[in-house]
Parts: C-alpha cells; structure tokens; sequence
C-alpha cells in the first residue's frame, strides 16, 4: 500500500470535519501540533487530542488557513547532523 504524504497543519487552522460535534458546530480550530493534534470547537469551546490519521480521515475541509510561520516558530528543530 503506498503511503500518502502527510497533510500540512498550521496553528490557527480552522477545519471542518465530516461528524457534527453535539453542540451542533462542524468547525475546529488547530491549537495543538504535534504526535497528537488539539482541537478546539469553534462552537462551544470543547478541547479534544485527536492523532494526525485519525484526523486526516475525518476532514472535510479547511475554512481558513492559519500562519505557517508561527507553526515555524514552535515547531521544535531536528539536530544538526554531523
């Protein structure tokens, strides 16, 4: 099975998923990147860690793109190889 390239997720992404949350609301914001990404309901505020599969299976959409450079910035560096 060929693997698939990663979707790239920025902070302040606002994505819809496929399920509507109980509070009625299909649209989270990205709050969290890392092994597992956060997710806060645009709704009613609700945080929730879904895996990065896991999510990649239930979005629908992006709504708004959020600002690579500030995912830059918080995103850990790999050592220098050497």
């Amino acid at each position: 099975m060929p693997a698939r390239p990663a979707i790239e997720l920025f902070l302040g992404d606002v994505v819809r998923l496929r399920r509507v949350h109980p509070c009625g609301s299909v649209e989270w914001l990205v709050d969290r990147l890392g092994a597992d990404i956060g997710l806060r309901c645009q709704g009613c505020g609700r945080h929730v860690l879904l895996d990065r599969r896991q999510l990649e299976h239930r979005l629908d959409a992006f709504v708004t793109r959020g600002d690579p450079a500030l995912s830059a910035a918080v995103t850990p560096r790999s050592a220098p190889e050497g």
